[in-house]
């Protein structure tokens, strides 16, 4: 039995440190926040708990599936029909192959390019030949420049702003086809949410933990890992140093530095070249819907947000629609410093602009949710600025969202991986 620390409980840390303690290893999970569940946790929504950042969850996510049977909450598991919607000053369905070709201002040529490549995508089980293109050369390559410019250079302007056109051809491809192969058909898509949302599995490894001895300590931010000799001796925080024989990290990668001083430099400098964009989630509460789609892309030019989910078009939340209006951009960016209410102007403009019906008096409640370190920029040859998940330092394990590219962060991949890394313990 090993001294295992754990830092940071969101899904990674939770499912390391309940498969860690499930293994039989004496755990410590520490955790700077308040609550548990890093971007899964939740907030009180005028009595709905609701996540901060949306999460939905698609029918290949199997690490979630197997992990919720281990638990005994695979009966918590909900699907449902969404669809997708597009707006370029008008709203059009979008995402199945009747809506392509019903789609206007498109030739049948452009179509036809723009279906191939939706259906290569989706049937594609391999990446390494793409891992080395950026999406903007990729998409070119198969659509075409207007394809390219009408529908995704917008998305990738308002998503990652000086970053757009070096964004990884591999990275894009497994989010189109993680979605692609959630459907029921061709013409059906199907997501799901799990019942009370993210946080009834959160809490369920919180109790997993505790069930096998584990401890969670929260409102408890690690200082610094200790290290001897070479190998891992414990977590210093203040007023309490936590011993160890294995410490798995889960902390942004921006952080991993400061962190562990005793890191090699060279490892240092590949941590610190991994960059990271914020997040802002503007989330409303409305007494009617805005459209009928789960989400809807946008490709106007005077509107600066990429998208927006209507949580409430998948997940029921007892008669009110719940949207959530998110800003990815460096944290450098001025909009990552606007005030809250600037904020909420702005994105409930973009809300009337895509339905005019919708009116001031039908906000029924607004949260604001930020995050430094909310999407890693994923380049071409990505996969090389990986390092390793197991450190030069003996029994010290760092991981974070970025280590599962090309997948996109999500609680699939996070508990698959911190479960990779509680097994490694010895």
């Amino acid at each position: 039995m090993a001294r295992v620390v754990v830092i940071g409980a969101g899904a990674m840390g939770l499912a390391a440190a309940y498969r860690a303690a499930k293994n039989g290893h004496e755990v410590d999970v520490i955790e700077a926040s308040s609550e548990p569940g890093g971007m899964a946790g939740h907030f009180d929504f005028g009595g709905v708990s609701l996540e901060r950042f949306y999460h939905f969850v698609c029918r290949t996510d199997l690490p979630t599936f197997a992990l919720m049977d281990e638990l005994g909450i695979a009966d918590k598991m909900r699907w449902r029909k969404t669809t997708m919607g597009y707006f370029d000053g008008a709203l059009h369905p979008w995402g199945d192959p009747v809506s392509l070709l019903r789609y206007p201002s498109l030739t049948l040529l452009e179509k036809i390019r723009y279906g191939l490549f939706a259906l290569i995508c989706v049937r594609r089980n391999r990446w390494p030949a793409i891992e080395h293109e950026s999406a903007k050369a990729w998409i070119v390559r198969w659509c075409g420049h207007s394809i390219y410019d009408r529908f995704w250079k917008p998305l990738f302007d308002h998503k990652f702003y000086e970053y757009a056109d070096n964004i990884s051809a591999a990275w894009i491809w497994t989010r189109i086809r993680r979605i692609g192969r959630s459907r029921k058909s061709m013409m059906e898509e199907q997501l799901g949410y799990i019942e009370g949302g993210s946080i009834t599995l959160v809490r369920a490894l919180m109790e997993g933990i505790k069930a096998h001895g584990g401890r969670v300590h929260l409102g408890t931010p690690a200082q610094q890992v200790m290290t001897a000799n070479g190998r891992v001796t414990g977590v210093r925080v203040v007023g309490q140093m936590f011993a160890a024989d294995a410490v798995i990290c889960t902390t942004p990668t921006p952080l991993v530095s400061a962190m562990v001083p005793d890191l090699p430099e060279d490892w240092k400098r590949r941590y610190e070249a991994i960059h990271n964009i914020g997040v802002i989630c503007v989330m409303f509460k409305l007494a009617r819907a805005v459209t009928p789609h789960f989400w809807v892309n946008i490709s106007v030019a005077n509107i600066e947000i990429p998208g927006i989910i209507e949580f409430s078009n998948l997940r029921s939340v007892g008669g009110d629609a719940i949207v959530y209006v998110p800003y990815y951009m460096p944290v450098t960016h001025v909009k990552f410093s606007w005030p809250d209410e600037q904020l909420l102007t702005e994105s409930f403009a973009c809300l009337q602009r895509i339905n005019p019906q919708l009116k001031e008096s039908d906000v029924r409640g607004t949260k604001v949710a930020r995050l430094r370190y909310g999407q890693p920029i994923c380049e071409p040859g990505f996969a090389a600025k990986i390092p390793q998940v197991q450190t030069p330092i003996e029994g010290l394990q760092i991981a974070d969202t970025c280590f599962y590219y090309p997948e996109d962060r999500g609680i699939a991949e996070s508990v698959r991986l911190g479960a990779e890394m509680a097994s490694a313990v010895e």
